[in-house]
This record gives structure tokens, C-alpha cells and sequence, in this order.
């Protein structure tokens, strides 16, 4: 089969590689029909991370049953299913108490599994044809039969419940005022799950025009921190308070002011997001943090970044008295009811994809998204 394989920094191909298999009675065999290029995965395709050449990208992917296990009860072939980035087991200590990211099971030695990322697991990413989906009957969930709301049933993958997650962590409630840091993907689900949570204010930070352009569309309001502090725009808007709620959605990546935009250009300053949430927060208020970071990081910007080990105002944020949370989305604990939203029209998540494009595009969609290119602001590839 065809699938997405990384070469180098910055280099993918497309390549032809093993069909996937039956290895056990509980797998199934999922033809793809939509796999979604993750902002994860850039850490990876610049080679910021221990990633080896040879593996096949792909986290975020749905499609049709081809072939079931002998043990496999609640599908068949022909099924129309999307699968949680979470490679899980359902049944170790953490599957069963909803923590289905920190699967005790499919990666071992590691709390957590994923397809196609670095020291996740054995699991074959699923930028390709075909994929192996272990424990399916857990990790598949069944969607409504057809092409309707192929986009949107797309990102129940991650990024919707990731967005979810970050105002989940975060604690958001109806009629309270947030500040989401960070426009990508994750950023703008994470805004648009906090109003549809009930969210009063939702301030996004971003410096990319195409990002701040989405979040308005939304209902977010847009905040350009290349213009000025962003905590000061922020306090401003609401006449000299912060907010209640804050969300990370940037991670170990984020950038200073006037920086570039384009992947493996940027000027990094990893902890400036920590503090500036912690900055604009209101006291006895609390912060999300779904972005990513790392133990160790190959291009950190110095020994302790490296290591990532990062100078935060942890005094402030005791004295403010916030509370925090973190930590990668328990997809499975969100998934049904997204989807749910999204069949009664409540919910329409693919208003973020930017292109569709066919499995042989995926080197110059990586590019393109990589460098904030042509308003690249989430990728979906076809096989």
C-alpha cells in the first residue's frame, strides 16, 4: 500500500509499504479514507524529536472496515468508523478509570500509545491506504453510513476532543471570559468548544493573519501578539481585568513577538506562553494546558529547553491561587458525545479545514503547512 514516510527533517514520501494484517483476533483492518496532517506531527517532520526514518505518519484517522477479527463483535465490513489518536486497550487500570491517552497496555513500559508517533507504540500511522486497529471494538467508533460530514467526523480523531480537553482542564463554564494562546488547529477547537460551553469572552492569541481570521468567524476575538503584549490587549478589552479561564494550545514552540511564522524559523521563547497565561488569568482562576511539551527536545533553544526543563512563574501562579491541568486528551471520554453534536448539526468542527488533497500531495501539503503557506490551516489527505 501507499502511505506518508518520514525521511529526514522536512522530507516526507510517499512510498509503497507492507499492507497491514490481522495479529490478533480483536484487530480490524480499516480501508482510510480521511487521515489529517497534526500539528504533532510537525515536531516530528522537523526533526525535533527522536523520530527514525522509515516510520508512517498518520494519528488522525477514519474510514470503512475492510476486515474484522474472529473476536471483533460490534463491527463488520463495510462499517464507517473514526479512531482516537489513543491506541487504548479498555480494560488496564487507567483505560477503566476514562484515561484511555495513558493506556497502561499497547505500549509497554509507557503510559500511552498512538498510531504513527515516535515512542508510542508499534502502531503503524495511518496516512496510507489501510490500517491495523488494534482492541477495534473499543478504538472504533461507529459513525452514520455515507459521506455526510466527512470533515467534521475527521477531526473527532483529535483535535475536536483536544480543543474539548483544553476546556475541560481549564473548567470552563457558561458565561466566563477565557484566553485561548495558540490559533492552530487545537487553538481553534479549543475556542470554539469553550463557546460551545457556554463561554462569554473568548480571546485567541495568535500572530498568524489566517488563524486570527478563523477565530473571528467563530465568534472568538482575535488578539495579533506581534501588535503588543498580549496580556495588556487582553486586560484592556476588559477594562484592566484578566479572564477567568486559560488555555495553552501552543506548547514548547512558542514564539516571541515579531517572529516568523514558518516552521523551523521561528524564535522560540518555550515557557513565554506559561507565563502569560499565568499573567492574565484572574486569581483563583485555572488553566488548561493541552499543548505539547516534552522531556527532551532536540532543538530546544538551550541545555534546560532541551531537557524541558522551563523557568515558570510558579510563585505567581501560587499567589493567584490557579489551578492547573494538563496532559494529553483521553479521546474516548468526549468522542461519542462530539459526534453526537456534530450529527444534530450543534456542531461543525471542519469549518477549520483548510484543504482536502489526494495521499500523492502529501510532501508539498507538509511543506505548506509547516510554513503557514496559502492559508494552510488544517490539512486533510485522501488516499
Amino acid at each position: 500500500m501507499r502511505a506518508v514516510v518520514y525521511k529526514k527533517p522536512f522530507e516526507v514520501a510517499v512510498e509503497n509499504v507492507p499492507d497491514p494484517k490481522i495479529k490478533h483476533p480483536n484487530d480490524a483492518i480499516v480501508k482510510i479514507t480521511s487521515s489529517c496532517i497534526c500539528g504533532s506531527d510537525l515536531h516530528m517532520y522537523e526533526g525535533r524529536t527522536a523520530a527514525k526514518a522509515g516510520i508512517v505518519f498518520g494519528h488522525e484517522n477514519m474510514g470503512i472496515v475492510q476486515e474484522a477479527g474472529p473476536a471483533v463483535t460490534s463491527l463488520k465490513r463495510g462499517d464507517r468508523v473514526v479512531m482516537p489518536f489513543n491506541v487504548a486497550c479498555g480494560f488496564c487500570k487507567n483505560c477503566r478509570r476514562g484515561f484511555t491517552g495513558f493506556c497502561l497496555t499497547v505500549n509497554p513500559g509507557f503510559a500511552g500509545g498512538a498510531y504513527g508517533y515516535v515512542a508510542m507504540g508499534p502502531w503503524t500511522g495511518g496516512q496510507s491506504e489501510y490500517l491495523q486497529v488494534p482492541f477495534a471494538d473499543f478504538n472504533c467508533l461507529p459513525l452514520p453510513a455515507g459521506k455526510d460530514h466527512e470533515a467534521d467526523f475527521a477531526m473527532l480523531a483529535d483535535i475536536f476532543p483536544t480543543g474539548y480537553h483544553g476546556a475541560e482542564l481549564a473548567g470552563v463554564s457558561p458565561g466566563e471570559s477565557v484566553a485561548v494562546f495558540g490559533a492552530g488547529p487545537v487553538g481553534l477547537m479549543a475556542a470554539y468548544s469553550c463557546l460551545i460551553r457556554g463561554a462569554a469572552q473568548v480571546f485567541v492569541v495568535d500572530h498568524v493573519k489566517a488563524r486570527l481570521d478563523k477565530a473571528k468567524e467563530i465568534g472568538g476575538i482575535p488578539i495579533n501578539y506581534d501588535t503588543a503584549d498580549p496580556v495588556k490587549q487582553i486586560k484592556e478589552q476588559r477594562h484592566g481585568s484578566g479572564v477567568d479561564k486559560g488555555i495553552d494550545a501552543v506548547g514548547y514552540q512558542a514564539t516571541k513577538a515579531g517572529s516568523s511564522a514558518a516552521g523551523g524559523e521561528q524564535d522560540e521563547v518555550p515557557n513565554t506562553v506559561l507565563n502569560q497565561l499565568i499573567d492574565v488569568v484572574n486569581p483563583t482562576g485555572a488553566l488548561g494546558i493541552p499543548g505539547l511539551y516534552v522531556p527532551s527536545d532536540p532543538g530546544g533553544v538551550d541545555a534546560n529547553a532541551s531537557r524541558g526543563a522551563l523557568l515558570m512563574n510558579f510563585g505567581r501562579l501560587f499567589e493567584k491561587g490557579l489551578r492547573l491541568g494538563t496532559g494529553q486528551c483521553n479521546v474516548k471520554r468526549y468522542n461519542a458525545d462530539l459526534r453526537d453534536l456534530i450529527i444534530s448539526g450543534r456542531a461543525k468542527p471542519g469549518f477549520v479545514v483548510s484543504h482536502e488533497v489526494p495521499l500523492d500531495q502529501a510532501p508539498e501539503a507538509y511543506r505548506k503547512f509547516d510554513r503557514r503557506e496559502d492559508g494552510y490551516t488544517k490539512v486533510i489527505l485522501h488516499p
